[in-house]
């Protein structure tokens, strides 16, 4: 049987299999693989065919990592689906579950929450973030904080606690905070997202990622054994710190 034309083949590539092939690249070579040239290369295609889909790199990469995020969230929603009434359970198996992900797809997880910016992944909305209501891993993440908010009474610095230089970021994020609780359906009364609420979010944020980091490029500051016990430790901490349990 004859080989299919050049142009019989370019006629068989599908966005399905651009999506495919980018994944493939992604996870065994790394961010920096993903390019439009290897990507055809790989379908045996010419690189120009591949507009009819995405007007450039960083459009196909905007979309790769929506793949991975929405792969992120599901997965998540799974493991949390049986803590369905129960906040603290939800947000700390979120915890513990992304940690495990991102230290068993670290290609993934530098793609999404660790690309610098102007590099791979430097369109707008590269990198994952918490407050958009549209992105899978920031709301089922949010989703489980409003839960808490809405059923306990936590241990939340006053305003004049949190840092001057903050307070108009933080005050910016309470507004978009209670439009992503409303837009996921989680009912919060709007007197308990003061800016002390939104000061801890993003400290207990930035401390889980700071740790998973750290974890996942190797550079945690000393050798642990046990990892997993440290990074249990840190989610008492945190809870502790909320006046809620770890689980």
């Amino acid at each position: 049987m004859d080989k299919p034309t050049r142009r019989g083949r370019v006629r068989v590539a599908t966005d399905q299999d651009i999506r495919r092939t980018a994944r493939t690249l992604l996870i065994e070579r790394g961010p920096e693989a993903v390019t439009l040239r290897a990507i055809a290369r790989e379908l045996g295609i010419t690189a120009p065919a591949l507009y009819r889909y995405y007007g450039s790199r960083d459009d196909l990469i905007s979309h790769l990592r929506r793949d991975v995020v929405t792969d992120l969230g599901a997965e998540l929603a799974e493991e949390v689906a049986a803590f369905e009434l129960d906040g603290p359970a939800q947000l700390f198996a979120i915890c513990r579950g992304f940690r495990r992900w991102a230290l068993t797809h670290t290609k993934e997880f530098t793609l999404v929450f660790a690309s610098p910016t102007g590099e791979v992944g430097s369109a707008a909305g590269s990198v994952a973030t918490l407050s958009r209501a549209n992105e899978p891993f920031g709301r089922i993440f949010l989703m489980a904080a409003g839960h808490i908010l809405a059923t306990h009474q936590l241990t939340i610095p006053a305003a004049e606690a949190v840092p001057t230089e903050l307070r108009d970021d933080l005050a910016a994020f309470q507004d978009e905070l209670l439009s992503v609780l409303a837009q996921s359906g989680v009912e919060v009364p709007p007197a308990k997202i003061e800016l002390g609420t939104t000061y801890v979010m993003i400290q207990f944020w930035a401390r889980i990622y700071g740790h998973i980091t750290l974890e996942v490029f190797g550079n945690y500051p000393i050798p642990m054994s046990k990892p997993d016990a440290v990074f249990d430790a840190l989610l008492a901490d945190l809870a502790n710190e909320i006046g809620i349990a770890a689980g």
